[in-house]
């Protein structure tokens, strides 16, 4: 799932810019009455994740991904503060008896004589165990009040948006309260997606919505959307680079010819021949889809073939569920003329593969224009 203290830290993160911004000028106008006095040094900050901790030293990796050890002065304040607070007013004592690996800190100070140094004299702490017990919520929450379907139509000037679930289609309310994620290019999984807007929200989309269904079960108000474009590709590998990263498949759909970036986000597993038939029986020989890869839809975008495209859509569904539990492979693992299903970023010739599944030769034969279109929570249980 994902790490929503990351977002509740950087507005805490701004409040605390503000704060040293207005010391600093409370500094300033003291200086003016009395010159012989320096200029007080801006305070800075860090935030990100603990890595390891030895006395009065943390070693965090922050959210830019730089290694920084952080050592916490004699007498510096340390606070916890609960998980999904914005404020410091409700930060409550703590000590560095109470930091913990995977707590995530923001720590304020100044920084060392070198970039991977830092003085601290105040760390505030989310405690990862909290922060775990809110996600596995937020997880459970998706399950109950979560729903997904693929991009119809978007009118930004009245909040909504209408998905297509299978021959069914749900008006998605939206309201200045509706918090918009985007994913990213190369990855399904909730924790690296990005702030969005529903200006980004596009026809043929992949969406997720949490919030309250209608009674009839016609609309829905959101409080919570992710959105991303992706393309379900499946066919023989043509060739494999694993030293460049990349493979080439031609798709049995659109009948054109990919190439697709292998990145260390991408998420590559090979199905046991039993499971790979039990989902070609599954799917009764499938049916057309369009070549961007929506979930049962057809290049027209309607329902794709009946009951076929009904079953092929059910065990798109259940695939998706349990590639998690998939035996992991690498690059290396591959060869040209490995029959694959991949879920990748959309472009036009060259995409990055978000999760790429080997051993699905019985499906692809009895799905011959493509196999099972796969929704964009695949990503081993780790999309809401």
């Amino acid at each position: 799932m994902a790490t929503p203290n990351n977002s509740h830290f950087c507005r805490i993160a701004l409040s605390l810019g503000v704060i040293f911004s207005l010391a600093g000028v409370a500094v300033s106008g003291m200086t003016a009455q009395a010159p012989a006095a320096a200029p007080a040094p801006a305070a800075a900050s860090q935030l990100g994740t603990v890595k390891s901790i030895s006395g009065n030293s943390i070693t965090m990796t922050t959210d830019k991904g730089v290694s920084v050890t952080v050592t916490v002065a004699d007498g510096a304040k340390v606070l916890s503060l609960p998980v999904g607070s914005t404020s410091l007013s409700a930060a409550k004592p703590s000590q560095m008896s109470d930091v913990a690996v995977g707590d995530r800190a923001l720590v304020t100070g100044k920084a060392g004589d070198t970039p991977a140094t830092f003085s601290a004299v105040r760390v505030v702490l989310m405690k990862s165990s909290d922060i775990a017990k809110m996600q596995a919520d937020e997880q459970a929450d998706w399950k109950a009040r979560g729903t997904g379907g693929i991009v119809s139509t978007v009118d930004p000037a009245s909040g909504t948006v209408t998905i297509t679930q299978g021959a069914k289609k749900l008006a998605i309310n939206t309201s200045s309260k509706t918090e918009f994620k985007r994913f990213a290019g190369d990855s399904v999984k909730y924790q690296d997606a990005k702030p969005g807007t529903i200006a980004e929200i596009q026809p043929k989309d992949q969406l997720q919505v949490r919030g309250a269904k209608s009674a009839d079960g016609t609309s829905m108000q959101a409080e919570e959307i992710i959105s991303g474009s992706f393309e379900n590709l499946s066919g023989q590998l043509l060739s494999v680079d694993a030293a460049g990263g990349k493979v080439t498949v031609k798709d049995l759909a659109t009948k054109r010819v990919v190439t697709v970036n292998v990145t260390a986000n991408s998420d590559l597993r090979n199905m046991p021949a039993m499971v790979a038939t039990r989902f070609a029986a599954q799917t009764n020989g499938g049916g057309a889809r369009r070549g961007g890869g929506g979930a049962g839809q057809d290049a027209s975008g309607g329902a794709a073939g009946g009951d076929a495209g009904a079953a092929r859509r059910s065990a798109g569904a259940d695939l998706s569920q349990m590639i998690g539990r998939l035996p992991a492979i690498t690059l290396a693992d591959l060869h040209k003329g490995d029959a694959v299903m991949i879920v990748a970023s959309d472009a036009a010739t060259s995409v990055t593969a978000v999760t790429l599944l080997t051993g699905v030769d019985p499906i692809l034969t009895a799905n011959p224009n493509g196999g099972m279109d796969l929704s964009m929570s695949m990503g081993g249980g780790e999309g809401p």
